[in-house]
């Protein structure tokens, strides 16, 4: 009888340190999206590397991106893409073309950088993990746990954020599959003083260029 009630303590323990470990898990991310959603614009440069051991891949790569509201201009792999609020313009200079697109807001999986940084607003719970030191910071991460029936094929996701900051410094993503996504920011800026046309796509400039318009 003594082992039962003790076992049944243990328990009760357990359950409570689990639901204060995602209460502050969950306090924790809406500190870090009302952080993001409070800048007028964001630019950040990254280092992007997707791996899969069972299939021989490593691609490693580094990139950057700005940010404001929906808008955004993203370098990666070679490529530019550019949101002006209304059509995406993805510009590949190694084949010399423009490929124009629109952009349908009510497509749930249509992924923007915008939303990468907001994206595990919903469909999420959250438990604290571990704290790491990178170059004097203390980057907490936080473990996402898809919802039943959302994200199957995501076997994890961890989100590394700064202590001090509040900004996100690594993502990690592991499907199941075995591949491997690592994002790590490299430079977080906020509020920069952006050309008004930073986010439009100059036509004129691509003279050259096949214009593939899709729409």
């Amino acid at each position: 009888m003594k082992n039962i009630i003790i076992g049944l303590l243990v328990l009760g323990f357990t359950f409570y340190a689990n639901a204060q470990n995602n209460k502050e898990a969950e306090n924790l991310v809406q500190d870090i999206l009302s952080k993001v959603k409070s800048y007028d614009n964001i630019s950040i440069e990254f280092a992007y590397t997707l791996e899969n051991l069972n299939e021989n891949i490593k691609q490693e790569t580094r990139g950057d991106v700005s940010i404001e509201g929906d808008k955004y201009l993203l370098n990666l792999m070679g490529t530019t893409r550019v949101f002006d609020g209304k059509k995406i313009y993805t510009i590949i200079p190694e084949d010399e073309e423009v490929i124009i697109s629109n952009y349908n807001d009510q497509d749930e999986n249509e992924i923007t950088p915008s939303k990468m940084l907001t994206f595990f607003e919903e469909g999420y719970t959250y438990e604290m993990d571990i704290v790491q030191n990178y170059k004097g910071r203390k980057i907490q991460f936080i473990k996402l746990i898809p919802n039943p029936g959302s994200n199957e094929d995501i076997d994890e996701i961890l989100l590394g954020v700064d202590q001090q900051t509040l900004h996100l410094h690594t993502l990690i993503q592991v499907q199941e599959n075995g591949t491997k996504t690592l994002i790590q920011v490299k430079s977080f800026k906020k509020n920069q003083p952006l050309s008004v046309k930073h986010f439009e796509f100059n036509e004129e400039q691509y003279k050259d260029y096949y214009i593939n318009r899709l729409d």
